[in-house]
């Protein structure tokens, strides 16, 4: 690894000329990627990895912390976009078998993964954690791809459905599956004192929350923008919403992908026709910008160095992974009786895994820190059940994860050709 962080603290480059040099050359690498077929956030990930720890370590963990808030902003943005394409009328006409198609592609993963990883590791809160972050998706990249081909049909508004409300049902399948492994970790050590259908509440309370905030933000975010007539009026106040809700979901620990998507849906089915047409006429001529800042900075999270450590249980997650998801979706889809163009190819475009997966094992790794039986004594330190697993699963969740992001996008361009929904000359 060539090492220039030094070289720039040395000279005191200001963060401004990294982002305005990350922003052009980003972009740059983007097009070099649509050269050969391949969507552009392929290229702007790969020119973070090359910035990244990996190799030059110019965006290094401090400046990439310093630069969290614009991960989170991109989130938010993305969130939002994906609530306003979830028009009422627009999913009744595609039917009650999105519902059942997210549920069954998110129970899916939960169980194929479970059962595979106990099968490995006979340990059963470790595949109910593996089981419980497989569901997790990472919309940008969906959305990434389905913006640049300018895709639309009825895969695109389905595909726009289930990575919107999968990520909700996620965290909340994840909620439940933490709290029964550390219930389970506990009564190994004998040290459980909380009773599980209190900590089962948690996981009801962040997603109720979330959505309740989303509803009274888009409401007042409505009622202050009734009567303005530009469209760059609108977005200002657009732009100032995300923040906050972005702000408040950081604070109260809530769902920042749940709250501007619900406050999205209630703006597309609340507002008339003209309003959505301002929105919709400032979003594309600056999510493009985010885009390239997000997918860069996410590539510079992907440490090459991770890879070698995914071993058989990572490699085992992603075959269980990718068959749960795609088999669940054309289940869910045979049951709910949608188009046939839906069920043969959305699995394919809702495998991508990020942010939300990584969060989640962080938190894992937090939560689980120090409970459990004690494993071994290292002098003073004594490493528990609880410690082994959240090593293990932050470990195997970061490395497959840049798996799961390079061919993710790939493989939604594909759905989306293969559907007749993509736009090849753009």
């Amino acid at each position: 690894m060539l090492d220039i962080s030094h070289f720039i603290s040395t000279f005191h480059v200001p963060v401004f000329i990294i982002l305005g040099v990350t922003v052009v050359v980003s972009f740059l690498s983007g097009r070099l990627t649509k050269k050969i077929k391949l969507p552009m956030i392929i290229g702007y990930m790969l020119f973070g990895v090359i910035l990244g720890p990996s190799f030059f370590n110019i965006l290094n963990d401090g400046l990439q912390n310093r630069l969290s808030f614009l991960t989170e902003l991109a989130l938010g943005f993305v969130a939002l976009s994906i609530g306003l394409e979830l028009h009422f009328s627009t999913l009744k006409k595609l039917g009650s078998g999105i519902i059942t198609i997210i549920f069954a592609e998110s129970f899916g993963a939960l169980i194929v993964v479970t059962v595979a990883v106990y099968l490995l590791t006979k340990n059963l809160p470790m595949a109910l954690i593996f089981g419980s972050i497989a569901p997790a998706s990472a919309p940008a990249g969906t959305v990434a791809v389905i913006k640049e081909y300018k895709a639309k049909g009825s895969l695109t508004k389905a595909l726009y459905a289930v990575v919107g409300f999968d990520d909700g049902l996620g965290i909340m399948i994840f909620g439940f599956a933490a709290a029964i492994s550390k219930h389970i970790l506990l009564q190994q050590s004998s040290k459980s004192s909380v009773h599980i259908l209190v900590v089962l509440l948690e996981p009801l309370k962040e997603i109720g929350l979330s959505m309740l905030f989303g509803i009274v933000l888009a409401a007042i975010f409505c009622l202050l923008t009734r009567r303005l007539k530009s469209s760059n009026d609108i977005f200002i106040h657009l732009f100032g919403f995300i923040l906050i809700m972005t702000g408040l979901s950081t604070a109260l620990h809530l769902s920042l992908i749940l709250t501007n998507m619900m406050a999205g849906m209630v703006i597309i089915n609340t507002q008339k026709h003209a309003f959505i047409d301002h929105i919709n006429k400032e979003l594309p001529t600056f999510m493009p910008l985010l885009f390239i800042l997000f997918f860069t900075i996410a590539g510079a999270n992907l440490h090459v160095a991770a890879l070698p450590s995914l071993g058989l249980l990572g490699f085992i997650y992603i075959l269980a992974r990718a068959f749960g998801l795609i088999a669940g979706s054309r289940l869910g889809a045979a049951m709910g009786h949608v188009e046939e163009k839906i069920k043969k190819w959305l699995g394919l475009g809702i495998l991508s895994q990020a942010g939300v997966a990584i969060g989640l094992s962080l938190i894992v790794k937090h939560d689980f820190q120090g409970i459990g039986r004690v494993l071994h004594t290292a002098g003073t330190v004594s490493v528990t059940s609880g410690d082994y697993l959240g090593n293990v699963v932050l470990t195997t969740v970061t490395a497959t994860c840049i798996v799961f992001e390079i061919i993710g996008p790939i493989l939604t361009k594909i759905a989306l050709e293969k559907a007749g929904e993509i736009n090849l000359d753009q």
